[in-house]
């Protein structure tokens, strides 16, 4: 038995040495070192050996185990020793390259924009709600007084999937839906969100831009209650020395319809180049809801009155910013956006 002892010693010693990763290695210390192991099986066979030989012997096998034990820890920290430098050396820093910083994000004037207009008007009871981007014909232009063949479709001209769906070319839809859904109930919510038509893209035109459009119904509205709510959100947005004005447009779904300016906020209104010399910069399009809507809608003009507004999102935070180009929005630009990182 000694000699057998002797040679699984040896047999361990070679195998162990030739093990050049952590499955070798674990193999061997299931050859050697497992219950079912030879060397572990030798204590089995104790019970034939001679009372006298057995203390003797047993300490051999001891001996033998913690030895093997021992050629594997220290073959598992070579191991672990080449792989960790091999690592290193994969890893190596190129001292070159520049280095790297952490640096604070900063928003797109966009959504500082955006969140900013959202705020003031839920803080005056507006509901903030949302519609899909891809939007039938009958929401996008026939519940809105836009039947097919209008003229109006020319100025909205878009992205059709097929005959009856589209890209959606204002948000306006989202305010038919809304009214569908309300069963004649009052109405105060604004509907924020990207649409598409196709424009040329340019300093001031994009083919993908952002709305934020309002609808106000109840009893009893008036263009004054209109003109009251433009003014705040103006004063709120542009700063109080701001003021508004009105002028007669024409847009289908609203009667009378009106285009609404901002004093300039560069000249005050006494006139410069950024106003072009009048005093004043047209910021959104507004107007009372036309009858043939609310009726469409489920609502009886004659209980029912109220006002609708849309407002670009990005034209806000080019006359509030001074940006020149509607582009620069969308080119992931870090000198352009961190001009508007907070001090």
């Amino acid at each position: 038995m000694e000699n057998r002892i002797k040679d699984i010693l040896r047999e361990a010693q070679s195998l162990i040495g030739a093990c050049n990763d952590e499955t070798s290695l674990t193999d061997a210390r299931n050859r050697y070192l497992s219950k079912k192991a030879e060397l572990m099986g030798l204590f089995g066979q104790m019970k034939d050996v001679a009372p006298d030989r057995r203390a003797s012997l047993g300490q051999l096998i001891n001996n033998a185990r913690q030895e093997i034990d021992a050629l594997i820890n220290a073959k598992k920290a070579e191991l672990d020793a080449s792989k960790l430098a091999k690592r290193y050396q994969d890893e190596e820093i190129d001292i070159t390259l520049p280095g790297s910083s952490e640096e604070p994000g900063v928003r797109n004037p966009f959504y500082i924009v955006k969140d900013e207009m959202v705020a003031i008007f839920t803080a005056l009871g507006y509901q903030v709600v949302e519609g899909p981007e891809v939007e039938s014909d009958h929401y996008n232009f026939e519940l809105l007084n836009i039947p097919k063949d209008h003229p109006a479709r020319d100025m909205q001209d878009t992205f059709y999937i097929d005959p009856v769906t589209l890209l959606r070319t204002h948000t306006s839809p989202v305010q038919a839906r809304t009214m569908a859904q309300a069963s004649g109930t009052p109405i105060r919510m604004i509907c924020p969100g990207k649409v598409y038509r196709r424009d040329d893209d340019d300093m001031t035109h994009s083919h993908q831009f952002a709305q934020i459009e309002g609808l106000l119904i109840d009893k009893d509205i008036n263009l004054g209650h209109l003109q009251a709510t433009l003014d705040l959100f103006v004063r709120k947005l542009f700063g109080e020395k701001r003021s508004i004005r009105l002028r007669s447009s024409y847009f289908p779904f609203t009667e009378p319809s009106v285009e609404v300016d901002v004093s300039c906020m560069e000249c005050g209104g006494k006139g410069c180049a950024m106003c072009k010399g009048t005093g004043w910069i047209e910021i959104l399009g507004a107007g009372m809801v036309h009858p043939h809507v609310l009726e469409m809608s489920g609502y009886d003009p004659n209980v029912w009155s109220g006002f609708a507004f849309g407002v670009g999102i990005e034209r806000v935070a080019m006359l509030r910013y001074g940006i020149d180009d509607i582009r620069r929005f969308y080119q992931n630009d870090i000198r352009f956006i961190k001009q508007f990182m907070k001090g």
